[in-house]
């Protein structure tokens, strides 16, 4: 291993490096999302929002190609950076975000009501001076 490291090192300063680059571009990206998101986002079971609608399907469908692709494509370097110096897990979650298919809306909704997910999020929305997140269960409890 020790030879393997001293044989590629410039590979591994690059490693280093764009692990870094990740790192900081997660503390950075992830409170802008999460901040962006409407509060009452997943106050339904069912995602009531059809995204890219509206739009002229000459646009539509291209821009609909590219972020699926671009999800794809983080999904891979998140599998790779697992075994490379990275954050791999949450490239392949970013990546997860972007794909589109069915019962996406329903996972995501099972992460966020995780208790110290939601409650982490919404430590990062009040911070942002965003009002927390509203989950079904509080909607129907009103």
């Amino acid at each position: 291993m020790i030879d393997w490291l001293q044989n590629n090192e410039v590979l591994v300063w690059w490693l280093l490096l764009v692990s870094a680059i990740t790192f900081t571009l997660t503390l950075i990206i992830v409170p802008i999302i999460l901040t962006r998101i409407p509060a009452n986002y997943f106050s339904h079971k069912k995602n009531i929002r059809t995204p890219w609608s509206g739009g002229h399907p000459l646009i539509q469908v291209p821009l609909l190609i590219i972020k699926n692709t671009l999800g794809v494509i983080l999904i891979a370097a998140g599998i790779i950076l697992l075994v490379l110096p990275g954050q791999g897990i949450l490239t392949m979650l970013v990546g997860l975000v972007l794909l589109d298919f069915p019962g996406k809306y329903q996972a995501e909704r099972w992460v966020v009501e995780r208790k110290y997910i939601l409650q982490s999020i919404n430590w990062i929305r009040v911070k942002a001076g965003e009002t927390e997140l509203v989950m079904e269960s509080e909607v129907e409890n009103e």
